[in-house]
């Protein structure tokens, strides 16, 4: 795939799903779900293309494994900040609110910061094990996994952290707070540090899981993750 189609996949993909999460509250308590279900669609999607990341954690978390350059992990992030920037307006635009994102009623700083953590290293040790190794290289269930994972996360986290797993979720729901309703930055860094932490964590422990497994059969940098399908041969899209 061109890098073109990469980062393409990378910002309509980030766009979609965090829209999904922009209009998260009109499914109330069934919000994970939606968000979950949101994810793994879009996994689906663009797994064959550009891994399908949507997150720059994962991507972090990718990068740190080799599994990308850090060329295209630079502008897989801009793709990413670009698509939650839109997303998040667009949100604004259809609802008119954009409450942003904070950590729950008098949850203490470090509580949100550790359940961001833990559960965006949750999140890359599942994106690393069913979409970045080779012994589950062609499995169809990867996108299911990943969606799960979410959904879960947001369940149980959420409340507390406010539930992003997310700089792009972090950072554009502060950002259509900021510009449409004049909301403040305060707590963005959670969201920036937590998921960060957490992918280096993850790719440590996915490290740790195929350590001497892998070396000589690891994907070239820069190419879709194993567990998604096989790209259709130029000139045979149906």
């Amino acid at each position: 795939m061109t890098r073109a189609a990469k980062l393409l996949t990378e910002l309509v993909g980030t766009f979609l799903f965090l829209t999904v999460i922009a209009l998260s509250a009109n499914a109330g308590t069934l919000a994970p779900l939606a968000i979950g279900a949101g994810l793994m669609a879009m996994v689906y999607m663009g797994g064959h293309v550009s891994g399908a990341h949507y997150n720059p954690a994962v991507t972090f978390g990718v990068l740190l494994r080799r599994k990308i350059g850090a060329a295209d992990a630079a502008l897989y992030w801009v793709a990413q900040l670009l698509g939650a920037g839109l997303a998040f307006s667009f949100g604004y635009l259809v609802s008119g609110h954009s409450g942003g994102i904070h950590p729950g009623a008098k949850v203490n700083v470090l509580s949100a910061l550790a359940v961001e953590f833990a559960f965006t290293a949750a999140l890359v040790i599942v994106v690393l094990n069913v979409a970045a190794t080779r012994a589950t290289q062609g499995n169809s269930f990867y996108g299911l996994a990943i969606g799960i994972t979410i959904a879960a996360a947001v369940f149980v986290g959420g409340p507390i952290s406010g539930g992003a797993y997310n700089p792009a979720v972090g950072l554009g729901a502060t950002f259509g707070s900021a510009l449409f309703a004049a909301g403040g930055w305060s707590d963005a860094w959670i969201y920036v540090a937590g998921p960060l932490l957490g992918a280096v964590f993850g790719a440590g422990v996915h490290w740790l899981q195929v350590a001497g497994s892998e070396r000589a059969t690891e994907p070239p940098e820069g190419q879709p993750s194993p567990g998604a399908p096989a790209p259709v041969p130029e000139g045979r899209e149906s």
